[in-house]
């Protein structure tokens, strides 16, 4: 039986390429091809590590601290040696100023954003208001030292009960995350002062998440605090 083999259609060298076809399944193969086909434009929209790993650490430490939350729980209703302790006044303080530091990084963020789109905001405007934040959250630690101090002239070591027990490794361990998120700024502030704009935006929005989360994770022990002990 006789095969019948037709010519290939012949290409114009003069007529327009024709776009590549968009796929809508195959695992989001349409988020990375350009709507006209055009391959050189093809650019990766996957998040970037800092942010992707800042939600994994902040899941971390919020596992670590309601593990210790259940434990104080745990410890306080099954033994008859529990001593309620007062509450150093000056952990209100440092509470402010850790709510406080929260607001003046957000208007560095909104600082550094104007700065690199030319929007009348200069690089010195942004580096004092994150020097504001790199200083509110010292004086949030020096506080936080004082509030042992407190405890100290009051006969509360570590080891006296299980109530102080509790409120040197709780402050502690959440002030040394501090420490991480003033290393954070530390950081920031290097990339941002260069004579080349190395901060990434991604950078800044990681470290402004981890230290929102210390705002917040602080309210919530203050509030352990108070009530449990």
């Amino acid at each position: 039986m006789a095969t019948t083999v037709h010519e290939p259609p012949r290409i114009d060298q003069n007529s327009p390429a024709r776009p590549l076809p968009r796929r809508t399944g195959g695992g989001g193969l349409s988020d990375i091809i350009p709507g006209d086909g055009q391959l050189r434009e093809v650019r990766d929209r996957s998040p970037e590590p800092a942010r992707t790993g800042i939600w994994v650490a902040l899941a971390a430490i919020a596992m670590a601290f309601a593990a210790l939350t259940s434990a104080l729980i745990v410890r306080q209703g099954s033994g008859n040696d529990w001593q309620h302790i007062l509450i150093p006044p000056i952990l209100f303080f440092n509470t402010l100023v850790l709510v406080v530091s929260s607001g003046t990084l957000e208007i560095a963020r909104k600082q550094v954003a104007g700065f690199v789109r030319g929007e009348g905001a200069t690089r010195a405007h942004a580096m004092q208001w994150l020097g504001a934040t790199l200083t509110l959250g010292l004086v949030f630690v020096v506080g936080q030292y004082l509030a042992w101090l407190r405890l100290r002239a009051a006969g509360l070591y570590l080891a006296t009960n299980p109530n102080s027990s509790f409120f040197y490794v709780l402050t502690a361990l959440h002030a040394i995350h501090v420490l991480g998120g003033l290393g954070g700024l530390t950081r920031v502030i290097v990339l941002l002062r260069g004579p080349v704009l190395r901060l990434r935006k991604s950078t800044l929005d990681a470290t402004s998440y981890y230290w929102h989360f210390m705002g917040m994770l602080w309210i919530y022990l203050l509030f352990v605090l108070w009530l449990k002990l």
